[in-house]
Order: C-alpha cells, then structure tokens, then sequence
C-alpha cells in the first residue's frame, strides 16, 4: 500500500463505530448483563434502559416510542415490512408497487412474495434516478395494498419524493413503506410529515454497531409477529433483546441527528469539492443521480472506457477504500441494476466508482484521491482498444 495510507470512502457499505458509542455498549456486555425479561432488579434496570432508547430514536422521527421494534437491522425490518403487509392484507388485495431500484432487500422480498401469488408492480426512475410520480399514480389499483419506496439510493444518492409518495398512499389508502437505510441519520425525517407507515433503518449505517436496526411501525396497522418465540417487543419480534446494540444504535442516532447540520453541511462541500474535480479534470466521466437531490456524502461517477473492478483494485493499492457500480465484486458479470434502471449502457455502468465520505474525511484526502483516480483512469484507458479506437475516430 502506497506510503500505508489509508482513505476510508465506502460509508454506504459501512461505518466506523464512535467512540462514545462503544462507551456506551461496554457496560451492557459485562456489568449490566441481565435479561430484560426477567423480573428482579437487576434485569429490570435494562428493560428500563431499552425503553429510553426507544422514545429517542422515537423523537427523532417524530414518532411514538412504541411504534419502534428494534430488529437484526436493515434487511430485516425491510422483509418484515413487505411479508407481514402482504400475509396481514391480503384478503384486501394481493398488489404492490416498489421501484427497479431498491436494495435487494426489498427486490429480493418483492420476488419471493410474487412466487406466494402476489403481483408486484416495479416502477421506472428518470435518467437521475427519480421516481415518476405520474407514472405511480397510475400503477395504482383497487388491490393495491403497499408502496414501498425507498428515502435514498444507495448507489446513487438519489433522495427520493418521499412526502409526495405518502400523500398519494394517503390519499387512496394505501400502506406506505420506506427504506431509509441510507438516510436516516443523514437528513431530517418527520413520518407524519410525509405520511409514511413504516420505515427501516440501520445501525452500522450510522457509526453504530452492526446487528441491529429498527422498524417503525405506525400504530393501527395490523402486521402480525415476524418471529415466534417470545413476547418481546410487544409480542411482536420475538428473541432476547440485544442490549447493547440497542444502546449503541440509539448513542449513534443521538449524536447524528444532534450534529447532523454541522455534519452533513462539510460533507456536502466535500462532495461537491470531489465531483467538479473529477469532471472537470477527467475527460468522459458523468455524474450517477441527482446533482442536488442527493445524500450529503455520496458520489457516483461512470467513466468510459474502463471496468470498474480494475479501477477499485489499483485504488485499494493506493489505500484508497470504495466501491463500484458494477456488480462484478459480488460475483456477477451484470453491470448495477440501478444503473441500467436510469439509462445506462452496460459498458459505462461498468466503469462506476462510488465513493461515499464521513465526517473524518477532508480536503487533503479529497485531492490526493482525484489525483489518483486520474492516474488510474489514464493508465487503464492506455490498454484498453476500445478507447484506442474511440481516440482515433474522434481525432480524424
């Protein structure tokens, strides 16, 4: 590794727990390690525990704190969304609507239930990876009985027409979902603002630990328990709570919503620093999503004539941490299926490098990466023949 430096731009992926976070977890992992189901004392001051936890991920959605069910994260609660609407209503209509750019928690979800007899409906997105509104309005039937929509892309960056989506659900009533993995803790969310029924969000996303999430569920909805066993989580999510990432997801969203404008407006200028540099230095590059509706700390930049898994590879030997449009790293040979879905070709969403900042990040860094990615870009555009001959007929 070049000079052992090290540059962590894969914050989409993961984050770093804080250290006030771990602070806060030590305790619940040897001192205070009592079973909150169980009756004496010393077990009860962890149910307490778990209770004020609740009411202040609660107060930072404007939410109720028992609309909170703390789950496995992310995926989780997106599962528990989709397969407890579709078993809870589906006398009422078998029809969902989502989009062709959801994480796969969600497509994946949508799939299966599609293979239990539901019908799913998967909305196009415009070339900056928005959703049509128009085109939701008329997807809508009698039958339908959720529209999940996620708050941010994680490739992208693409913050979604959230509150226009939940006033349309609203309006016909319709059950509405949002998976906010991405954006919770990263920009503000009011669910009775933007009438959303449920939403999902994830604690490593936001400098917590991995392991746990949470599903907010608005009171009245019908879903019944996502797993049997036990009578936590008000009967419906069984299992011994998991204590100290409870405690640690609920430090890390104290302090993300507490220094979320300070945060997320440094981030946002290192973004913007980062993406005029590249395009204004690196020839046949474009921006993936949103210019300004967009996540604080996420760029996404297609360069042609070059293959994305080749282009992390010689970053990461610059220390440089990011990651791809391109599904290769995963194993698959398809470009991102959120690429093709804003009008990519396959060759260029190939050549896509995410690299999404935290707040640890600067300027410094910013520079030494954008000279790197053009020296990389350079050198791979050098051996490649498809840019050879791009050259040779554009000079002629």
């Amino acid at each position: 590794m070049e000079g052992k430096r090290f540059i962590y731009l894969d914050h989409a992926a993961t984050t770093p727990a804080r250290p006030e976070v771990v602070e806060a977890m030590l305790p619940y992992f040897t001192e205070s390690f009592g079973n909150p189901s169980s009756v004496y004392t010393f077990s009860q001051k962890n149910k307490a525990k778990i209770t004020e936890c609740r009411e202040l991920i609660a107060n930072t959605l404007g939410a109720k704190s028992n609309e909170i069910y703390f789950t496995a994260g992310g995926s989780e609660s997106d599962n528990w969304a989709l397969k407890a609407t579709a078993e809870a209503y589906a006398e009422k209509g078998k029809h969902i609507i989502t989009t062709k750019i959801e994480h796969h928690a969600i497509l994946h979800t949508a799939q299966y239930l599609e293979s239990r007899g539901f019908e799913v409906t998967y909305l196009d997105v415009d070339e900056n990876g928005l959703v049509k509104l128009d085109q939701l309005k008329s997807a809508i039937r009698p039958d339908t009985i959720l529209i999940s929509v996620m708050f941010a892309n994680n490739e992208i960056g693409t913050i979604e027409p959230i509150k226009e989506i939940g006033e349309i659900a609203k309006e016909h009533g319709i059950i509405f979902h949002t998976d906010a993995v991405q954006a919770y803790g990263q920009v503000p969310i009011n669910v009775d603002e933007c009438h959303i029924d449920m939403l999902s969000a994830s604690g490593h996303k936001l400098n917590g630990p991995k392991g746990i999430g949470f599903l907010y569920i608005r009171t009245g909805l019908k879903l019944r328990s996502f797993v049997h066993g036990g009578a936590q989580e008000r009967s419906r999510r069984a299992g011994t709570e998991n204590v100290t990432g409870i405690v640690g997801l609920a430090k890390a969203a104290e302090i993300a919503f507490e220094t979320m404008e300070e945060r997320t407006k440094k981030e946002c200028e290192l973004r913007d620093y980062l993406i005029d540099r590249v395009l204004a230095e690196v020839p046949y590059a474009r921006l993936n999503g949103h210019r300004s509706k967009r996540l604080p700390n996420n760029v996404n930049i297609s360069f042609q004539f070059i293959e994305g898994e080749s282009m992390l590879i010689m970053l990461d030997m610059a220390g440089i941490c990011g990651s791809s449009g391109s599904a290769c790293t995963s194993g698959s040979l398809d470009p991102s299926h959120v690429l093709l879905a804003i009008g990519l070709p396959h060759e260029i969403a190939h050549g896509s490098l995410r690299l999404t900042l935290g707040d640890e990040n600067t300027k410094e860094e910013m520079d030494y990466v954008v000279d790197k990615i053009k020296e990389i870009v350079e050198k791979l555009r050098s051996m490649s023949p498809l840019y050879e001959d791009f050259v040779r007929k554009n000079v002629q």
